[in-house]
C-alpha cells in the first residue's frame, strides 16, 4: 500500500471511508466465515469422529428452492393504461429485449443464485450491473497511396450482471441504504485485464500484490497474484472513480457512466435482518446456532445409543456348544448339548445365558428422538420453515383447508420472496435503462425481434425507440412477479388460459349480438374488450390488433355518415318484426282492458266484503250484550243458593253436635253399669273362691278370666250410631 504522504488527498478521502468500513463490519466477517465453514462442514477434523446433523445446509437448500427455481419473466408495462400505440410497442420492445438478456446469457441466473446463498449465509447478496460493448475491426480500405487503418465497429453489446462476494462490497458507514452515498466494489485484475481496461502505460504501474483472503491459503504455486482494482461510486459528486490502494491514486475517474435513475449500478443488498440502527447484517444462522448446536449433541447421543443397541451376554463356559447359538444356528435348527440331563436341573438355557438388558438403551434412544424432534421444530418456527412449505399435509383435509393452511403457513415465507423478487425486479429496471440508453438500436431491435411483430406495430417501431430514449422508468413500469420466480404450476397457468378464453369468448358473443342491434356501441364493446384483455399478461400482443380493428370500424362508420342517406329498401325481418310489434301492442292492450275490469271487479267485491263485515259486528256485539246479562243473572242466583245452603249446612251441623253428645253421654254411662256388673261378678268369684278352697283355685280362675276377656270384648266393640232419613238418632247398635 502507498505512502500516506504520497497519497492524493481526494483518493485518502475515500480511503478513510473504506478504512472505516472494515471496523464496523469486522465482527460481521469473522462471524460470516464460522457460518461458512459450519455449511461446509471444515469445522470436521480427523479426530472428531462424532456424529452431526447440518441443519444450516438443508435449511439453505429449502430457502432457496423456495425464493428462486427459475428465470424470472419480466413485464413491462406503460404506467398510465392510456390509449397510447406507440408506448405500447415500446414496452414490448424493451420486454423482448429483457426477456433476451437474461435467457441468452447465463449471468443473470448466476448472480442471482450466488446472492442468494450470500443471504442465506453471511447475511448479504450483492449484484453489479454494467455496460460492455465488444468491438470488432472493420475493413481496411486501400487507397492509390496507402492503406488507411481499419475502424473499430461495435460487434455487440450486452448488461451484464457481476455477482459481488460479500468480503468484496462495501459502502460509507450509515444507519439505513438511504442514507448511504458511497459504494464500492474490489475487483481482482490480471496483467491482460489492466491493460485492456486501463492501458498499457497505466497498467505497467499497478502493482500486482493482492488476491481474495479465501485463496491465500490455496496452494498457488506457479500462478501470478493479481491486482485489487477498488470501483468507487459517489452519489454526492456523481462521479465513479477507480483505484488502487497500492498506487494510492485514480486509474480512472468518470461522471455519472450509466445515467442510471438511482446512481448506484447495484441493487440494494439483499440483506438478512438489519435493523434502523446499523446496516451490519445478523445472519439467520446466528438466530438458531443455540438449537443447530443442540442438534449435534443429540445427533452424537443418538449415534452412541444406536450402536449401544447390540444383543450381547454371557453363558456358562461348562456348555461351550451354547457360543454357536448366535453364530451356527439358523432359522429352526438346533443345537445338540452334552449331558442333557445336568443341564436341564440348572434349568437349561433360562440358567446357562444371561443377556444385556436392551429396555433402558431403547427406552434413551426414544427419547432422544423426541427431543430432536422438537428442537428441529423450534428452528423451524424461527426460520419460517413449515410443514406446507416441505410439501406435508394430512390426507384428511379438504382440499379448502390445505389451502387456507398453506396461505397462512406461509406468510413468512412470502416475505423472503417478496425480497427476492424486489432485489430481481431492481436488477432488471438497471439492466432496462443501460438498454435503453446505452444500446443501439439495431441492437434493441435485433434482441427484441422486431420484425416478427405485426405490420401495424411494425410501423410504429421507430416512435417507439425515440420514446425508450426518454426516460425509460418515468414512462414504464417493469416489475418481477413473486409467481414467477418459483416452480410454475403447469395446471394453473393452463386454468388461466382457459379463463382467459372463456372470458373473452363469453364478451364476444354478446358484443356482437348488441352490434347487430345498434352497430354504433362496436367502437365501446372493443374498448371495454382493450381493457379486458390488458388484465393478461398474454393479452399485450393482442392490443394492436384489437386497436387496428377499432380503428377500422370507426374508418367505416365516418364513411358510411359522409355519404347521402338513402332510404333502405323494407327487409322481409323488418316487416315481420313490425308485425310482431303491432300484435304485442294489441295483446298488450286487451291485457291492459282485462286488468282494468278485474281490478272494478275486485273494488266491488270489496266493498260488499266489508258491509258484511259491519252487518256481522254489530250482531256480535248485540249477541255480547245479551250473554253479559244472562251471566249477571244467572251469577246473582248462584250467589244465593250458594248463601241458603251454607246456612242450612251450618244448622244441620249444629244439630249433629248436639245429638253426637246425647249419644256419647249414653255410652258413657252403659260403659259404666258394664263395668259394674263386672265388678259384682268379681266378688262373686272371689267369695266363691274362699268356700270352695284351694282345691278349685284354678278352675275358678280360669272361668273368671273367660268372663273378664268376653267382657272387654263387648266394651272393645264400635258402637254404630244409626240415624234416619232425616238425620236423627233412631238406636245404637
Amino acid at each position: 500500500m502507498a505512502d500516506e504522504d504520497t497519497v492524493k488527498p481526494e483518493v485518502q478521502y475515500y480511503l478513510n471511508h473504506i478504512a472505516a468500513y472494515d471496523r464496523e463490519f469486522a465482527s460481521w466477517e469473522t462471524r460470516a466465515k464460522k457460518i461458512l465453514k459450519r455449511y461446509r462442514d471444515d469445522t470436521r477434523n480427523s479426530q472428531d469422529s462424532g456424529s452431526r446433523f447440518n441443519i444450516l445446509w438443508s435449511n439453505v437448500q429449502t430457502l432457496k428452492a423456495a425464493t428462486f427455481a427459475r428465470l424470472p419473466k419480466p413485464d413491462v408495462s406503460r404506467r398510465f393504461r392510456d390509449n397510447d400505440q406507440v408506448g405500447r410497442v415500446a414496452s414490448l420492445l424493451l420486454e423482448r429485449a429483457l426477456d433476451y438478456e437474461i435467457t441468452h446469457y447465463s449471468d443473470y441466473r448466476e448472480t442471482l443464485t450466488a446472492a442468494l446463498y450470500d443471504r442465506f449465509l453471511p447475511g448479504r447478496g450483492v449484484a453489479w450491473v454494467r455496460y460492455e460493448p465488444k468491438f470488432k475491426q472493420g475493413e481496411a480500405q486501400i487507397t492509390e497511396d496507402e492503406e488507411s487503418p481499419s475502424d473499430e465497429m461495435l460487434d455487440y453489446e450486452c448488461a451484464p450482471c457481476d455477482y459481488v462476494h460479500w468480503r468484496d462490497f462495501g459502502h460509507n458507514v450509515a444507519r439505513t441504504w438511504e442514507e448511504t452515498c458511497i459504494v464500492w466494489r474490489k475487483v481482482y485484475m490480471t496483467r491482460p485485464m489492466l491493460r485492456e481496461r486501463f492501458g498499457d502505460e497505466m497498467a505497467k504501474k499497478i502493482p500486482l500484490d493482492s488476491e481474495p483472503s479465501e485463496m491465500k491459503n490455496a496452494s498457488r504455486e506457479g500462478v501470478d497474484k493479481r491486482a485489487m482494482i477498488i470501483e468507487l461510486w459517489d452519489k454526492e459528486t456523481g462521479k465513479a472513480v477507480w483505484m488502487s490502494k497500492s498506487l494510492g491514486e485514480f486509474l480512472d475517474e468518470q461522471n455519472d457512466p450509466l445515467k442510471l435513475e438511482g446512481f448506484y449500478p447495484c441493487p440494494k443488498p439483499l440483506f438478512s435482518t438489519i435493523t434502523n440502527e446499523s446496516l451490519v447484517p445478523v445472519p439467520d444462522f446466528a438466530l438458531y446456532q443455540d438449537q443447530a448446536n443442540s442438534l449435534d449433541i443429540l445427533s452424537d447421543r443418538i449415534d452412541g445409543l444406536v450402536k449401544a443397541l447390540q444383543v450381547k451376554g454371557v453363558y456358562d463356559a461348562a456348555s461351550p456348544e451354547l457360543a454357536r447359538l448366535f453364530t451356527e444356528a439358523n432359522n429352526n435348527d438346533l443345537i445338540p448339548v452334552k449331558n442333557w440331563m445336568a443341564f436341564a436341573e440348572k434349568k437349561g438355557l433360562a440358567g446357562a445365558i444371561d443377556m444385556v438388558d436392551l429396555t433402558p438403551i431403547a427406552g434413551a434412544l426414544i427419547q432422544a428422538y423426541q427431543a430432536f424432534e422438537q428442537v428441529k421444530g423450534q428452528i423451524y418456527d424461527i426460520t419460517g420453515i413449515s410443514d406446507i412449505v416441505r410439501g406435508q399435509s394430512v390426507a384428511s383435509e379438504t382440499a379448502t383447508a390445505q389451502q387456507i393452511k398453506g396461505q397462512y403457513a406461509s406468510l413468512r415465507l412470502k416475505s423472503y420472496q417478496d425480497d427476492v423478487a424486489r432485489f430481481a425486479t431492481h436488477m432488471i429496471q438497471l439492466k432496462a435503462q443501460i438498454i435503453c440508453q446505452l444500446f443501439d438500436s439495431q441492437t434493441i431491435l435485433m434482441m427484441s425481434a422486431a420484425d416478427q411483430l405485426s405490420p401495424v406495430d411494425q410501423q410504429l417501431v421507430p416512435q417507439a425507440l425515440e420514446l425508450l430514449r426518454n426516460e425509460p422508468m418515468r414512462s414504464f413500469r417493469i416489475e418481477i412477479s413473486t409467481d414467477s420466480l418459483i416452480m410454475m404450476d403447469e395446471n394453473q397457468e393452463k386454468q388461466d388460459r382457459m379463463e382467459f378464453l372463456g372470458a373473452v369468448s363469453s364478451f364476444l358473443e354478446k358484443a356482437v349480438q348488441a352490434s347487430q342491434v345498434a352497430p354504433q356501441i362496436v367502437p365501446l364493446s372493443l374498448d371495454m374488450l382493450k381493457f379486458g384483455v390488458g388484465a393478461f399478461k398474454i393479452g399485450k400482443s393482442m392490443e394492436g390488433q384489437i386497436d387496428q380493428t377499432a380503428q377500422q370500424f370507426k374508418e367505416q362508420l365516418e364513411q358510411q355518415q359522409q355519404q347521402p342517406q338513402q332510404p333502405p329498401p323494407p327487409d322481409p325481418e323488418d316487416l315481420k318484426m313490425q308485425h310482431q310489434m303491432q300484435m304485442d301492442q294489441a295483446k298488450m292492450q286487451a291485457q291492459a282492458q282485462s286488468d282494468q275490469m278485474k281490478l272494478q271487479a275486485e273494488a266491488q267485491f270489496k266493498q260488499a266484503d266489508q258491509q258484511h263485515q259491519a252487518q256481522l259486528e254489530m250482531a256480535r256485539m248485540d249477541h255480547e250484550t245479551q250473554l253479559k246479562a244472562v251471566d249477571a243473572q244467572s251469577t246473582q242466583m248462584i250467589e244465593q243458593a250458594k248463601m241458603d245452603a251454607d246456612a242450612d249446612l251450618k244448622w244441620r251441623i249444629a244439630q249433629l253436635e248436639a245429638e253426637t253428645k246425647v249419644v256419647v253421654a249414653q255410652i258413657a254411662a252403659a260403659q259404666k253399669s258394664q263395668a259394674d256388673a263386672i265388678q259384682s261378678d268379681q266378688m262373686i268369684q272371689q267369695e266363691a273362691i274362699r268356700t270352695t278352697g284351694a282345691t278349685d283355685l284354678q278352675q275358678t280362675m280360669a272361668v273368671a278370666m273367660q268372663g273378664f276377656q268376653a267382657a272387654l270384648e263387648r266394651l272393645s266393640q264400635p258402637r254404630t250410631i244409626v240415624r234416619g232419613i232425616d238425620g236423627k238418632i233412631e238406636r245404637l247398635a
